[in-house]
């Protein structure tokens, strides 16, 4: 729900600034206004294309080290923040579509991070660690 009141507001603020541009200084103020709206649509666009396209060339969900990510993490991190810190796109573990959505990064030696996202921002995460073989051979 935060979600859409911010992109109304987005709207709304856009919005006035081209009313104004347009009672300042006409249709030159109105296109200058809907130039630099424009320009930081654009820029936020471009950090979108760069952060999927260095995420594209990791195997998905796969990241070098748990315990790194684990400790860089931080409560309110926007999901986008999350992939540019891994360089990887996440496993989901759940609905996509629900308030609340579990994503799972893994390394090489089978340890993970499960990070749970409301509302596309961090809310808590955890790591976990594979049984080791010798603790199931010993009790075998």
């Amino acid at each position: 729900m935060q979600s859409n009141i911010k992109i109304l507001l987005s709207l709304v603020v856009a919005v006035a600034l081209l009313m104004v541009g347009y009672s300042n200084r006409g249709w030159g103020g109105f296109m200058l206004v809907l130039g630099a709206i424009v320009f930081v649509v654009l820029l936020y666009l471009t950090r979108v294309m760069k952060v999927l396209k260095a995420a594209s060339t990791a195997p998905k969900g796969l990241i070098s080290s748990a315990v790194m990510i684990n400790s860089r993490l931080k409560e309110g991190m926007s999901l986008l923040q999350v992939v540019q810190m891994t360089r990887s796109i996440s496993e989901p573990q759940g609905d996509l579509n629900a308030r609340e959505v579990c994503h799972r990064w893994t390394d090489p030696g089978g340890a993970w991070v499960d990070a749970i996202f409301v509302d596309g921002k961090l809310k808590q995460w955890q790591m976990g660690r594979p049984e080791s073989t010798e603790a199931t051979q010993s009790n075998s």
